[in-house]
Order: C-alpha cells, then sequence, then structure tokens
C-alpha cells in the first residue's frame, strides 16, 4: 500500500483544512475500560502509530495512544518486503521490531507521553515468562494501562500463537495482572474457534479490557517470479476486507464477557465505529487506514460528532451493545 508523503502539497492542503475544521465536540463521546476513562473511545492500533507521525494530526485530542508492541529484548523483525497492498486491505510481516525494555522506557515512552493523552504500552512475548519480565520492567515506568499482545507465537509450544489455548492465556494474563497496578488489556488473536472461550479466560485471570482482533494470516505471490511477496511467506491481513469478520467477532465477545470489549479490525469512519459500538465496543483501535491518511483517527472523531447528532445520540455509551439481532 502507497504511503502518503507529507511533502505532498494535496495533502498538506487536506491536512490544514482538517486542522482548521476542529471544533468542540458536542456529543459525549467519553467511555471507561475498567478504571481507565478516555475522552473519546479512538485510539491506534499497536503498531500503526509512532510519535514521528505527530506533525501529521493532533494526537492530543484521541482517546488514547498504543504503542509499537514491546519485547524484553531487541529485536529486528522480519525480512522485507514487509509490506504489500491486497484488495480492500493489506497484508503485513513486519516481525514486530522492539528496541528492548530499558531502551523503550528512556528514549521511546517519553515521546508517547508528551501527547497529553493516556499511554497504553503493548507487551508482547515469546513466552510466557517474556511478558512477566516486562510487566516487572514497567513497574515504575510512566503509563496508563497494557495492552498484553497474546497473538505472538509461543515457542513453548512450537510456535502457535499463544492466544489460541485458553489455559495459557490465563496463565499470561493472571501472571500480568499480579505484577502491576495497572489495567491489564488483553489482545487477543482471530484465529481461534471460539473467541468468546478465549475473552472469558481472559477475563477470569483479571484482565480489565479485551482487545479484538489481531491480523488473519494471509498471503501474496508474485507470479513473475514464483515467490511470495512478504519475506517471510505469509503475513497478517487487516484493512476493510476484515471489518465485517472482526464486527462479528466483537459481537460474540461482548456477549460472552463483563468486561470492556475494544475493536480493532478495518475501521477508517465514522460510520464503522458507530457499528463496532453497536455490537458491543466500548473502544476502537485504527490501524490500515492511517497508513494512507495518518490524520484518519481525528477526521473519524470530527465525523463521529457530526453523525451521532445527525441520529439523535447525546451519549455514545449508551449505544453500546444496543444492536438488535
Amino acid at each position: 500500500m502507497t504511503e502518503v508523503q507529507d511533502h505532498s502539497p494535496a495533502v498538506l492542503d487536506d491536512r490544514d483544512r482538517h486542522f482548521a475544521d476542529h471544533a468542540a465536540f458536542r456529543t459525549d463521546l467519553a467511555v471507561s475500560l475498567g478504571p481507565l476513562r478516555l475522552a473519546n473511545p479512538v485510539m491506534p492500533a499497536s503498531g500503526c502509530f509512532g510519535p514521528e507521525l505527530a506533525a501529521l494530526l493532533p494526537v492530543h485530542e484521541l482517546g488514547a495512544v498504543v504503542t509499537k508492541t514491546l519485547f524484553s529484548q531487541r529485536r529486528s523483525g522480519n525480512p522485507s518486503h514487509r509490506l504489500t497492498e491486497s484488495a480492500q486491505g493489506m497484508l503485513n510481516s513486519v516481525g514486530i521490531p522492539s528496541p528492548g525494555s530499558a531502551e523503550f522506557i528512556r528514549t521511546v515512552l517519553p515521546r508517547y507521553r508528551s501527547f497529553g493523552v493516556p499511554v497504553v504500552v503493548s507487551v508482547g512475548g515469546l513466552a510466557v515468562e517474556e511478558y512477566l519480565r516486562i510487566t516487572e520492567d514497567l513497574a515504575d515506568a510512566p503509563c496508563e494501562a497494557l495492552e498484553v499482545n497474546v497473538s505472538c507465537p509461543n515457542l513453548e509450544h512450537g510456535g502457535l500463537a499463544i492466544g489460541t489455548d485458553a489455559a495459557t492465556v490465563e496463565r499470561v494474563v493472571s501472571g500480568v495482572v499480579a505484577r502491576t497496578s495497572l489495567p491489564v488489556i488483553v489482545k487477543l488473536t482471530p484465529n481461534v474457534t471460539s473467541i468468546g472461550d478465549i475473552a472469558r479466560a481472559a477475563e477470569q485471570a483479571g484482565a480489565t479490557a479485551v482487545t479484538v482482533a489481531n491480523t488473519f494470516p494471509g498471503m501474496a505471490i508474485d507470479l513473475n517470479g514464483r515467490s511470495a511477496v512478504l519475506g517471510n511467506g505469509v503475513g497478517g491481513l487487516s484493512g476493510p476486507a476484515v471489518r465485517p469478520m472482526v464486527l462479528r467477532l466483537v459481537w460474540q465477545a461482548a456477549a460472552a464477557v463483563r468486561i470492556p470489549v475494544v475493536g480493532c479490525g478495518g475501521i477508517s469512519t465514522a460510520r464503522d465505529v458507530l457499528e463496532f459500538v453497536l455490537a458491543g465496543a466500548t473502544a476502537v483501535q485504527m490501524g490500515t487506514a492511517t497508513f494512507t491518511r495518518p490524520y484518519a483517527m481525528t477526521q473519524v472523531l470530527r465525523d463521529l460528532d457530526a453523525l451521532c447528532r445527525e441520529l439523535g445520540i447525546a451519549r455514545l455509551a449508551d449505544e453500546r451493545g444496543t444492536v438488535r439481532t
């Protein structure tokens, strides 16, 4: 997918108009993820936003920012190519590069904190103990919540995603919860037989909320080269193509647990956000849309306010889970 360049005059004009149109929201968009209260439900998906994008949008308007997933040691990520466009979406095989806990706390986290909105640190692990070690490393770090990414491969059990096994999810989450006083959000994989079972395991282990969901596995092939396009062979599919599937998963997860659900998958418009809220999501994360429109999140917030007023919605939280089926 072609990324918008900051120096494009057309994009700059569009962005300037976008900033100039800012006005105080008239709809009550505030939401709560347990004790974590957000001014609105919109935040970036982990891995799709970094401090370097601050010049392209008013980050202070977001409900929160979510960091790229953190591992305990430095990681370089997967070989190129790491991204490729797909119909109505994108395949990525980034491999989650990470500076390691110490460097992240020293140099990266302060940049996220400078935005003046709640910071959610995404925590990864290739084994159960790595999640616990990172949580301990973050004990005194200035952030408002942790998002435990259980979609990582479990090297202790043949590389299967940790989030595919309810018992392992419960073990990871209970260990993290025991080591922090912060709200713990658990990011689930969609590649399970029952999202409800995994969400319940996270809830029983003490999770504050769950994020539904990470990417779906996919592949692209170069016909001329007779080879996989991505350097890692396969990658994760995101974008509008997966939105209906994730919407269903959010609906199922919200019916299975009492804790909040954060919807994540193919959201690019205010109408998408409201669909997810009606399905049971308390908040949402946006990712792929920001690759072509870096200011997409704040544009969606403006449009969401207008849409709610159009539909006679005074308080967004009142709409959660009200879809009729």
